[in-house]
């Protein structure tokens, strides 16, 4: 149930005096463990489960709870990001919090900031003594992953929160178009591979009744808003698109040398703006691409009747079409490359690494025993072994070994294991998206994926191959490295406040100028001006102070 506004505000008021409630109570209860059924320590835990899991039978909750003498004491969360979130914001803010978070990152991880802010409250509890002493796998992975130690490591150097390590290969390069390559065939069309080009395809795809049901209900491009990469994927012709974190959402910072910057306000994002805008007022992208959800989006690219989507910018087809639809629509997209625009620009966005929040976290009500415990259960998912069980559950249920057939995604290794398809896995089988602790890439490709990449269960590889095209196209030099980057905890809660407002500024201005209701020729100056009333110069001078101290090795 959501909690009314009113309610909801006044417990987020009185969050600082419960924390530190929370705290004092916390210290007298974790001095001496709490034990159940067999002197198992018990474990209050917070972690998001689906409708088709249950926490308290799954197996590899059994198998964790023997191997580690654990009792979970599971609470639920759904895998509906506002109120998972929300469920966990409530829970701290009351002072009546678990002992362990484990959570999920594109459900309900910790932010930077929250993980910052919870330790300095003294609510999360600093973990790397804890990993010295009982962790030697999660030990190896920070000290061989340059990239996951600083992102773990607080700016005092404490690691109040882990974050999973998922080296996800198409994930990392999200601002995809897919497009209807069986229209293209029809139509006697190459694939477009510039600016110029695609606009060509689009009014093809518009006018020349490529679904061949004599009416001009083709929509030669859209998405929708939870998921799109319409600008990111267009402006890649034009300048270099900052990816959000997640996967998605308004990346505003970039590199030029050691100087951070933003494109928002360049005239080369002014003219990808055009670009995009005037594919809008000709009708070759749907205007319901700005308003419309997931399912509405997804109910256009089912319509029964006939096939409708031309051409989609997301992460991938699955998004908007159903997979293994029985007419084969599903199988009719494939990847469009990254676009070259008037200048020769041809960029991707790069989003590394492809998990950004924290989701394992103990807090202070956890007794020292059960912190042990808990430290050990994530140590053993961190090896082959407890990764193999924890994410894809029993071997000859979950998974099996490679047959002497099988081929690895990337065909250049050994092929390690093969999951068994979801559609014949039991239910409630592992721990999954929970356990994707040390996921690296050469792991993530040693699974096997059938070499017929329009199969269902050979769709992992359509993707990796895809993302082929895009790989080369991200501009390293101004990346901005955003996980490694850590605020100063005395400005840490300014720095979210300008992100939120400048990210709900620059995205507003965007669509106002793509759709029209605002003029680039005549609103430009107004909308890089109104940048500054909205704090994008302190944004700037506080990122660039941290990102020095980063350099600085501080």
């Amino acid at each position: 149930m959501k909690i009314p506004p009113i309610r909801k505000a006044a417990a987020l008021a009185i969050a600082a005096t419960l924390v530190v409630a929370g705290c004092s109570s916390g210290e007298d209860e974790s001095s001496k463990p709490e034990l159940g059924a067999g002197g198992k320590v018990i474990i209050d835990t917070l972690a998001p489960a689906d409708a088709d899991t249950n926490l308290d039978t799954n197996p590899v909750t059994k198998l964790m709870s023997d191997k580690f003498k654990i009792q979970f004491r599971w609470q639920t969360t759904t895998f509906d990001a506002g109120p998972a979130k929300e469920k966990r914001q409530i829970a701290l803010a009351s002072g009546d919090y678990p002992d362990l978070f484990m959570l999920i990152p594109w459900v309900d991880g910790f932010s930077q900031a929250e993980v910052l802010k919870l330790g300095k409250q003294g609510v999360a509890v600093p973990l790397e003594q804890l990993i010295k002493d009982n962790a030697p796998n999660i030990q190896k992975a920070l000290d061989s992953n340059k990239t996951l130690k600083e992102m773990s490591t607080a700016p005092d150097g404490h690691i109040y929160a882990l974050p999973q390590w998922s080296d996800c290969f198409h994930c990392s390069y999200p601002d995809k178009l897919w497009i209807n390559t069986a229209w293209l065939k029809k139509l006697h069309l190459d694939m477009p591979k510039t600016t110029d080009e695609l606009r060509a395809v689009l009014e093809a795809f518009k006018t020349k009744d490529p679904n061949g049901n004599g009416k001009a209900d083709e929509i030669p491009m859209t998405t929708d808003v939870q998921d799109s990469h319409l600008i990111e994927y267009l402006m890649g012709a034009f300048a270099y698109p900052p990816a959000g974190a997640n996967n998605g959402g308004v990346g505003l910072l970039t590199l030029n040398g050691d100087k951070v910057t933003t494109p928002v306000i360049t005239p080369e994002w002014r003219e990808g703006l055009k670009y995009i805008n005037s594919l809008v007022k000709d009708g070759l992208i749907d205007k319901a691409a700005f308003t419309q959800n997931a399912e509405a989006l997804q109910a256009t690219g089912n319509n029964p009747d006939a096939v409708m989507v031309g051409s989609a910018p997301l992460l991938h087809p699955g998004i908007f079409v159903q997979l293994g639809s029985k007419d084969g629509r599903d199988k009719q997209y494939d990847a469009a490359p990254p676009l070259t625009g008037p200048s020769g620009k041809s960029f991707s966005g790069l989003n590394y690494p492809s998990s950004s929040t924290f989701t394992f976290m103990l807090t202070n009500k956890a007794s020292k025993e059960a912190q042990v415990a808990a430290i050990k259960m994530l140590d053993y998912i961190y090896t082959t072994e407890g990764t193999e069980i924890a994410v894809m559950g029993p071997e000859g249920v979950g998974w099996n070994k490679p047959g002497p057939d099988d081929i690895a995604l990337d065909q250049s290794i050994k092929p390690l294991y093969k999951r068994t398809p979801g559609t014949q896995a039991p239910k409630n089988l592992s721990w999954d998206a929970m356990a994707q602790y040390n996921l690296t890439l050469d792991y993530r490709n040693a699974q096997v994926v059938p070499a017929d990449i329009y199969s269902e269960d050979g769709y992992e590889r359509r993707l990796f191959e895809a993302t082929k095209l895009y790989e080369g196209h991200e501009d390293k030099a101004q990346f901005f490295p955003t996980v490694s980057v850590w605020t100063d905890p005395a400005v840490s809660g300014e720095m979210a406040t300008l992100k939120t407002n400048l990210e709900s500024y620059v995205a507003q201005g965007q669509l106002a100028f793509i759709t029209g209701s605002k003029n680039l020729d005549t609103d430009w100056d107004a909308f890089v001006q109104g940048l500054d009333g909205v704090g994008l110069k302190r944004y700037l001078e506080l990122n660039q102070q941290a990102y020095d101290k980063y350099k600085a090795g501080q």
